[in-house]
């Protein structure tokens, strides 16, 4: 089956040569033949049973109206822990939450947006349950629900996460694109892992309204999709305000759409800052993004190498100490939404998972739950001064962008994908996806080369709302570059014998 491209979809349609239904219908024989079996990747924890029908249902509207909007019969994933309000659970990939935390009383908000744009929610991908924010030791790609998804390149490697389902769903081509959330790192990571194209948009363009939370100061959604050009265009419709999010504040109407310039192809006019502390973790890494700056000096762009940033050493553990702050009370007001439940709070879920921990936690606990459970609320001197200390760091970052006149900073995504493994977790050999979690600025990953078959990627971080000047950055370094190639499903590579 084709790379399809929403574009190629569109142009199908008009000439008579495809219709939704037709598109829905051989993207679930290719799930069952991929996903359900055969290499077996288990990117999606549920199908949606109406797909069929409402692909249909978009035909008929064609035939008399013409396209319903920019994503008309266009499949798209979810992550599942995006509220629909339709036949299919929302979960975060907890068994606990399947059971005991009732249902979706609507869709949320990005959602509604999908389906007035015309897309057709094909289905619910799998993740690192509780969006990697449960427990010590977590398994990337696992969850108590769904299992643990499967990297299509090589499949005993990670996927990374936390949206692991959505990024190697893409990969394998098991729909035109997907829909993953970040806290830090969780579309960003997953997506370099798994070769693909990954948006971390500026906090406040994606309402975060029916989304299971960890965090206010940092969640987002944002699309994955195998080209910048489709990305792109599935952002201008999740993007805008929304006041059921009561954490965004309104922009200018112009500030929640994105342009790509495609009759510009050299990145001349362009300054671009590389942070060489972000290098250092895998000498095959470092070579194919200094080849990577290379290629971008080769297309005009301006290069300051290296640039400087200050940082607090400690940036990581104030992150965890807001994270931990926000997650009970944002999981409080979330479940409030939701109906014939029993879950309203951590204590809850925490207590559930104690009953059914055969089943919930066989491989990791679930340690952050109960520190987050420790702490006491956003008034306290501990949260206090870490928000404080994230003042000083975005007011830091937004001086290094004016006083080096930069458009954006570069810097390794992430490193291969290591092999999965239930006993010890996660092994993260580096990246730079805080930068943009923190501060709330711009992110985006793009295919960047493979090591042993195993991909990488490379980040352009923006400063915050300038999504539209990354995404022209990345699609220019994407169409001169043009790495990414479609996995192969190999069982594991020799070095791993």
């Amino acid at each position: 089956m084709m790379n399809y491209t929403i574009s190629k979809v569109h142009a199908l349609i008009k000439n008579g040569n495809l219709t939704a239904e037709i598109l829905v219908s051989k993207y679930l024989e290719r799930i069952d033949k991929i996903d359900k079996s055969g290499p077996k990747i288990n990117s999606i924890i549920e199908i949606n049973p109406d797909a069929i029908i409402i692909a249909k249902e978009l035909d008929a509207y064609y035939e008399k109206n013409g396209m319903k909007g920019p994503l008309h019969g266009i499949p798209i994933l979810i992550k599942d822990n995006i509220d629909t309000h339709d036949k299919m659970k929302t979960t975060a990939g907890s068994i606990t939450i399947e059971e005991y935390g009732g249902d979706c009383i609507k869709d949320a908000s990005i959602v509604v947006k999908l389906r007035k744009a015309g897309a057709i929610i094909l289905g619910k991908t799998n993740l690192s349950e509780m969006a990697n924010f449960r427990g010590k030791r977590s398994m990337s790609g696992w969850s108590s629900r769904g299992g643990r998804t499967k990297n299509p390149y090589v499949l005993n490697r990670s996927t990374s996460g936390s949206s692991s389902g959505s990024a190697a769903a893409i990969a394998a081509n098991l729909a035109i694109g997907a829909i993953g959330t970040e806290t830090d790192g969780s579309i960003i990571s997953p997506s370099q892992a798994n070769g693909i194209v990954g948006i971390k948009p500026s906090l406040g363009l994606v309402s975060r309204a029916g989304i299971i939370p960890i965090s206010h100061s940092q969640d987002t959604a944002g699309p994955m999709t195998r080209s910048v050009e489709d990305a792109c265009k599935i952002l201008n419709v999740i993007s805008g305000y929304d006041d059921k999010d009561k954490f965004m504040n309104k922009l200018d109407d112009n500030m929640y759409k994105f342009q790509i310039d495609n009759n510009k192809s050299d990145l001349k006019n362009y300054k671009l800052g590389v942070l060489r502390d972000k290098f250092g973790f895998h000498d095959k890494v470092d070579s194919l993004i200094n080849n990577s700056i290379e290629k971008l000096k080769e297309l005009g762009a301006e290069i300051i190498d290296p640039i400087e940033l200050e940082t607090p050493e400690n940036l990581g553990m104030l992150e965890f100490e807001v994270l931990l702050h926000e997650y009970n009370g944002d999981i409080i007001n979330y479940f409030e939404n939701r109906e014939n439940n029993t879950i309203y709070s951590l204590e809850e879920l925490k207590k559930y998972n104690i009953e059914n921990e055969q089943l919930t936690m066989p491989f990791f606990g679930q340690e952050f739950i109960e520190m987050a459970l420790d702490r006491e609320g956003l008034k306290t001197e501990k949260y206090l001064e870490a928000m404080t200390a994230y003042k000083i760091f975005k007011e830091n970052l937004n001086k290094c962008f004016v006083d080096n006149n930069i458009d954006a900073l570069v810097a390794p995504s992430g490193g291969p994908a290591w092999i999965a493994d239930k006993l010890n977790g996660d092994f993260y050999g580096g990246g730079s996806s805080q930068i943009a979690a923190v501060s709330g600025y711009c992110n985006i990953t793009v295919p960047a080369g493979y090591i042993d078959e195993l991909p990488v990627g490379i980040n352009f971080i923006g400063n915050r709302f300038d999504d539209e000047k990354i995404i022209n950055i990345a699609n220019i370094y994407e169409k001169n570059t043009l790495w990414r190639k479609d996995p192969e499903f190999i069982e594991s590579l020799e070095i791993d014998l």
